[in-house]
Parts: C-alpha cells; sequence; structure tokens
C-alpha cells in the first residue's frame, strides 16, 4: 500500500514539473520564420550548392578524385599547340580544355572537400540553400561552355624496317 501511495506521489510530482516546463516556456518569444517571404540568412562559411567559375579551371581533375560520393563529372583534353595561351585569374595558364564539368547535386553530401583540393579556388559552396525541382535530373549542374576539338589526332609515321 505504501509503495502504492509513493507511485501516485511521484506521478503528480513529475506532472507538476512537467507543467512548470510547459509554463515557462509558454511566454516566450515565438521564433517561427514565415518562410516564402522571411529567409533565414546564412552564414558566412555555409555549405550549399556548389558553383563552379569554369574561367578559372584548370581541369586538373583534383576535385573529382577527392569526392567521396563521386558527384562530379570531368573530361577535358590537350590544348593544341596552335592555340593562344590561356591563363586563370591567379595566372595559373590553363592547358587543358573542359569539355564536360557536371556535378549532380542530388549525390552531394556538401562536405566541401572538393573545394579545399581546388588549386585555383575556382569551385566553391554558395550560401543558396533553396533548389527543390521536381524532377531529379534537374540537380545536375553544367559548367562547362567549351567544346571538344575536332582536329584529328596526330598519327605517328609508320616504322619501316629495313
Amino acid at each position: 500500500m505504501l509503495s502504492y501511495l509513493k507511485d501516485i506521489g511521484l506521478g503528480i510530482v513529475t506532472v507538476l514539473k512537467s507543467m512548470w516546463v510547459a509554463c515557462r516556456h509558454l511566454f516566450t518569444p515565438a521564433v517561427t520564420l514565415q518562410y516564402p517571404t522571411e529567409k533565414w540568412t546564412m552564414p558566412e562559411r555555409a555549405r550549399a550548392r556548389l558553383d563552379n567559375k569554369i574561367e578559372d579551371c584548370i581541369g586538373c581533375g583534383q576535385c573529382a578524385r577527392v569526392c567521396p560520393t563521386k558527384c562530379i563529372t570531368l573530361k577535358t583534353e590537350k590544348r593544341g599547340k596552335e592555340e593562344p595561351e590561356v591563363f586563370a585569374s591567379d595566372g595559373t595558364p590553363i592547358k587543358m580544355r573542359t569539355y564536360v564539368y557536371d556535378i549532380d547535386m542530388a549525390l552531394c553530401c556538401y562536405c566541401g572537400i572538393c573545394t579545399f583540393s581546388c588549386p585555383t579556388h575556382c569551385l566553391m559552396m554558395t550560401p543558396a540553400y533553396e533548389y527543390s525541382v521536381y524532377d531529379i535530373k534537374n540537380h545536375i549542374y553544367h559548367f562547362a561552355k567549351e567544346k571538344p576539338s575536332t582536329a584529328p589526332l596526330p598519327v605517328d609515321p609508320p616504322v619501316i624496317k629495313a
């Protein structure tokens, strides 16, 4: 009988403590954000969508190699010797033509490792956090602007045996 009354007393104390916690929070101001009209300001180093300044990309492929989810697809070819020299904004010579640079943001885990491995710092995380789409294929971003060269590959002269 004594344990029964202890259990009832413990139940009443527990209910009173939880009601006290609820009453304390009853008079605090609300922090609800009316989303479409009000938006959060993202911190300076927030990790959201990836963006590539393709004009500075040297086509080294470091970003694609370090990506843990393999969401970056990169295809390059060497520039011809007769083509004019092209330089990135930091002065690094661009010796490769990047004709495919795709990022599948549906696969991206937002770790930011690819941005740290980029030698020209052309790959960066932007603070844009709202990019929902109806079709998952729309999460593949194509950054390359150049086309692959149509020049035939050089052929070695035939070796004549005497």
